[in-house]
């Protein structure tokens, strides 16, 4: 007993000494130049929002005199009819996010926590398709919705064109891959006696991904919600090419309205592009913790 109190100390101390984290300079002011890089362009455009443009044309972009008011935010609300396009940002966005999480944890179960011939090949499969431009699939994807007849209660068209669906269809398409890849890995370290116990008390598959795996990747799933959410709403490419009605555009196709046909106002349009990314900063800050602590979880051990 007196020997082993002896050496406790000493490795204590050892592990202690040993254990000392440095400083990384380089690695904090590496950090804080990058945050300022991309600060400047959000601070700038505000600053160009809050000021008048006859100010602007007089005293020039890179001053301070003149005033600041709120004038381009709701003449750009007004002019840009953007109560409208967010709802339909909201009515393409929210529907893309439940089905994406969905389809890619059904996947990501079946490759990581079911074993079978296909794990790797369809895993590969479905990571591959994110090295896909969507650029490329742009004429087949048109033709092929093109063709889809659909009765005219349901599409002004006759066709999957100019409809919700057809962006929903794409961005799920295409994010799918992402967030399979990644919920599998993180399926992956959980310790497998979960589902084997589950599995000894009768769980089946469709039990031990609803009532054990599921509950457990809620830092993950909220950490992709996220940056799903940044993606499918910041999205240009899709509903472009898919819609041709103006009043069915999402919010980041707003901004077109506020050019001139002669001469663009400036101040107007940053106003507008500041108006578009208010929603996307507010629900990063109100899901930050949760985004934080799925990107960190497991990537420390003990």
């Amino acid at each position: 007993m007196s020997t082993s109190t002896q050496t406790a100390p000493a490795k204590t101390s050892t592990r202690v000494g040993h254990g000392r984290i440095r400083p990384h300079y380089g690695t904090h002011i590496f950090l804080m130049v990058m945050a300022v890089m991309w600060m400047v362009p959000l601070g700038w455009a505000l600053f160009t929002a809050l000021r008048p443009k006859a100010d602007t044309d007089r005293y020039g972009y890179f001053s301070l005199g003149g005033a600041f008011n709120f004038d381009n935010f709701i003449q750009a609300w007004e002019q840009g009819g953007f109560p409208r396009y967010f709802m339909n940002s909201l009515i393409i966005t929210v529907p893309t996010i439940i089905l994406v999480l969905l389809f890619s944890s059904m996947m990501a179960f079946a490759v990581s926590r079911v074993s079978w011939k296909f794990n790797i090949t369809l895993l590969i499969m479905f990571t591959a398709g994110n090295l896909l431009p969507p650029q490329v699939l742009a004429t087949p994807l048109f033709e092929m919705f093109k063709l889809i007849q659909l009765p005219y209660w349901f599409s002004d068209s006759g066709s999957l064109l100019n409809t919700y669906m057809s962006v929903i269809i794409a961005n799920t398409a295409f994010q799918v891959g992402f967030c399979t890849f990644v919920l599998s890995n993180y399926m992956k370290a959980l310790s497998p006696d979960l589902t084997e116990a589950a599995l000894v008390d009768g769980a089946g598959l469709w039990r031990q991904y609803v009532s054990i795996i599921m509950p457990l990747c809620r830092p993950a799933i909220a950490a992709l919600a996220t940056l799903e959410l940044i993606f499918i709403y910041n999205d240009y490419f899709w509903p472009l090419l898919f819609i041709q009605s103006g009043d069915r555009l999402p919010v980041t196709t707003a901004i077109n309205n506020l050019q001139g046909t002669f001469l663009s106002n400036y101040n107007l349009l940053a106003a507008g592009a500041t108006i578009t990314v208010i929603p996307t900063l507010i629900i990063y800050l109100a899901l930050q913790r949760h985004f934080v602590a799925g990107l960190t979880l497991g990537s420390s051990k003990g």
